[in-house]
């Protein structure tokens, strides 16, 4: 397992606010908002990350063609959920990295058409960077604000270049350490 990139404390502090559009509420009423944007914004596909926010979007009869999950939710053991993905993968991902195994999870999983899903050991909330910036273009990747709702990030060219920019330092401070 080779890690390609390590989170600085800089970094922590500015991915704690979102990455795209926050939308605030319930599962329910996310999942509602969700679906108005999914009709308005007819996106290639959606790649859910977190387990929270993975079970609440098949529960609502949203079906991601990637979900990246680590059966932890806020810090705890979380009991698998039953899911409708074609494909596991499984992928070893350190709290505060992102590795190489991680990356060529997300990567293959965006070259076939089964819904996937990606079983991280270790953590799965930077994977988020990854998807969005391997992701087609106008994939939305959505994800869990704690206490506050989901995440949705439209993957456009502009967002992929802030994401770039992220992982460039985040790749340096690997190289540092």
């Amino acid at each position: 397992m080779t890690i390609a990139y390590s989170l600085t404390p800089e970094l922590c502090k500015e991915l704690k606010k979102p990455l795209g559009l926050l939308v605030r509420g319930s599962f329910d009423e996310t999942a509602s908002r969700l679906r108005d944007i999914l009709e308005k914004e007819k996106p290639p596909f959606i790649i859910s990350v977190g387990d929270t926010v993975s079970r609440n979007l098949e529960r609502n009869r949203i079906f991601p063609r990637i979900s990246i999950i680590d059966n932890i939710v806020m810090r705890r053991s979380a009991q698998p959920f039953p899911h409708t993905a074609e494909k596991t993968i499984y992928a070893k991902n350190p709290q505060a990295t992102i590795t190489d195994e991680a990356i060529g999870a997300i990567q293959g999983s965006l070259k076939v058409s089964k819904r996937t899903r990606i079983v991280v050991d270790g953590e799965e909330d930077l994977l988020t960077l990854i998807a969005v910036a391997f992701a087609p273009e106008n994939t939305l990747v959505v994800y869990g604000q704690p206490h506050e709702g989901i995440v949705v990030v439209k993957a456009t060219e502009t967002k992929k270049a802030e994401i770039a920019r992220i992982l460039e330092t985040m790749g340096k401070a690997r190289k540092a350490k």
